[in-house]
C-alpha cells in the first residue's frame, strides 16, 4: 500500500473547514409545525418526564441515551503527544466520536475533563452518567488510568471502557491468534515479551494471560520486570520474572514480542535471538520501535504487525472499540468484561480467515488473502459491525452481564447488516 502523506496545513485545514471541528448534532424529530413544537418541548415533553421518573430504564425508550456514548479524557496521555491537557486533547475526542459514528452508528457526545485528580474526574464522571448508554475513557495515563477505569466499572451500571487498554489488547490478541495458527504454534506454549508496561501494555498482557500464554515477560524503561525489582506499582508485579534476566536473555527463543514503548526500545540484535518464525508486533506509534523493512531483512520469516496504516497488518483500534459498545450497549450490558473481550479478539480472527470481498480488494489496490501479510480485518470491511457486535452481545448474555431475554442472534446480525452503507 502506498504510504499516504499529510501536511500540517492539511491537518490544520480539515479541521477548520467549512465549518471548525468535526462533530456536530443533528435532530431525530421533525419540528415544522407548533404541534411539533408542543411534543418536543413543552407540554409533551413532561410526558415522557414522568415516565422514567417512574421507571428509570423509560430512558432507553424516550431518549437517545441507549445510542449515546461519551468519549472522555483528561488529556494526560494523548496519542504519542503527551500530557498536553483536556482542551488540546479535544480534537482527538470529537475525533473519535467521527469513528464511532461511521463505523458503529453509535452518536457520541466528547467531553475533556480539565483534572489530574482521579477523585475529581471519577466524580465529574458518575455525575454525568446518567446522560449515557456507554462510556469510552481515552487517553489517560497510566497508572491512574487502572484505578479510574476500576472506580467506574464498579460505580455504573453501564459499559464503561478505557479503549488504549482493552483495544489494543483485542486486536493485538486477535493477530497472535491467526500467526499462531499460520505458523503452527499454540496458544499455550507461547513465549511472548511485551516491551513496555503502560496502560496497553498491561491490558495486553492480562488478555494474552486469559487467552491461555502462560509465559509472558515485560519489560519497561529500566529492563526486565522481576522479583527483585522494589521500584514496581502493583500492575507491574502482576508480571513478575521470578529471577533477574538481562534483556538479551528473554529474547531467546521468544516466539512473540509486542512493543508498546518507543523506537529503539528493541533492536535487530533481539530479535535474530527470537524462535523460528517470529512474531513481532511494533506498535509503538507514529514511529516503530522497528521499522518493518528492517525486521524483514533481519528476519524474512517474521510476521510483523505495526500501528500504522501504511504497513500490513495495523494494530487499530478502530477494529475493536465501535463495534464492542455496539454489541455491549444493544443488549444493555452492565460492563464490558473479560469474556466480552475475548469474544471481540475471537471474532476478529475469524473474521481474517473469511474471504475478502472485491469492495476491499479493491480500494486497497490488492488482492488480500488471509496469510503472513493480512492476519487482521482491514477497517473498512463492512462486515465488521455484524460480526464484532454480535459476538460481543452474545457474550455479554451467556456471561451475566446482560439480563436480555430471548436474544435471537440471527436477527440481531440482521438488524447490524443494515446499518452497513
Amino acid at each position: 500500500m502506498a504510504k499516504i502523506s499529510v501536511t500540517d496545513q492539511e491537518a490544520l485545514d480539515y479541521h477548520e473547514f467549512p465549518q471548525p471541528g468535526k462533530i456536530s448534532v443533528e435532530t431525530t424529530k421533525l419540528v415544522k409545525t407548533q404541534k411539533d413544537l408542543s411534543l418536543a418541548y413543552t407540554p409533551g415533553v413532561a410526558v415522557p418526564c414522568l415516565a422514567i421518573e417512574k421507571n428509570p430504564e423509560d430512558a432507553y425508550r424516550y431518549t437517545a441515551k441507549s445510542n449515546l456514548v461519551a468519549v472522555i479524557s483528561n488529556g494526560t496521555a494523548v496519542l504519542g503527544l503527551g500530557n498536553i491537557g483536556a482542551l488540546a486533547s479535544k480534537p482527538v475526542m470529537e475525533g473519535k466520536g467521527v469513528l464511532f459514528k461511521s463505523f458503529s452508528g453509535l452518536d457520541s457526545f466528547d467531553i475533556e475533563v480539565d483534572t489530574e485528580s482521579i477523585d475529581r474526574f471519577c466524580s465529574v464522571v458518575s455525575a454525568i452518567a446518567p446522560t449515557f448508554g456507554g462510556i469510552n475513557l481515552e487517553d489517560i495515563k497510566a497508572p491512574e488510568c487502572f484505578e479510574i477505569e476500576r472506580r467506574l466499572v464498579e460505580e455504573l451500571n453501564i459499559p464503561v471502557m478505557h479503549d488504549d487498554q482493552h483495544g489494543t489488547a483485542v486486536i493485538s490478541a486477535a493477530g497472535i491468534i491467526n500467526a499462531c495458527k499460520i505458523t503452527h504454534r499454540k496458544i499455550e506454549n507461547l513465549k511472548i515479551v511485551v516491551v513496555g508496561a503502560g496502560a496497553a501494555a498491561i491490558s495486553c498482557a492480562r488478555l494474552y494471560r486469559h487467552l491461555g500464554v502462560k509465559t509472558i515477560y515485560m519489560l519497561d524503561s529500566k529492563g526486565v520486570i522481576h522479583s527483585g525489582r522494589s521500584d514496581l506499582n502493583d500492575f507491574k508485579r502482576e508480571f513478575c520474572a521470578v529471577k533477574y534476566m538481562t534483556h538479551s536473555e528473554v529474547f531467546v527463543g521468544a516466539d512473540v514480542v509486542v512493543g508498546l514503548s518507543s523506537p529503539g526500545s528493541f533492536c535487530i540484535a533481539d530479535i535474530k535471538l527470537m524462535a523460528e518464525n517470529p512474531i513481532i508486533f511494533t506498535l509503538a506509534n507514529p514511529t516503530p520501535e522497528i521499522f518493518p523493512n528492517d525486521v524483514r531483512e533481519a528476519r524474512p520469516d517474521a510476521i510483523i504487525a505495526t500501528g500504522r496504516s501504511d504497513f500490513d497488518n495495523q494494530v487499530n483500534n478502530v477494529l475493536g472499540f465501535p463495534f464492542i459498545f455496539r454489541g455491549a450497549m444493544d443488549v444493555r450490558a452492565k460492563k464490558i468484561n473479560i469474556e466480552m473481550k475475548v469474544a471481540a479478539a475471537k471474532a476478529l480472527a475469524e473474521l481474517a480467515k473469511k474471504e475478502v470481498p472485491e469492495y476491499l480488494n479493491e480500494l486497497y489496490g490488492k488482492k488480500i488473502k488471509f496469510g503472513k501479510d493480512y492476519i487482521i480485518p482491514k477497517p473498512f470491511d463492512k462486515r465488521l459491525v455484524v460480526e464484532i457486535s454480535s459476538a460481543v452481545a452474545l457474550a455479554a448474555i451467556e456471561s451475566g452481564s446482560s439480563d436480555k431475554k430471548d436474544f435471537d442472534i440471527d436477527a440481531y446480525k440482521e438488524e447490524l447488516k443494515k446499518r452497513i452503507k
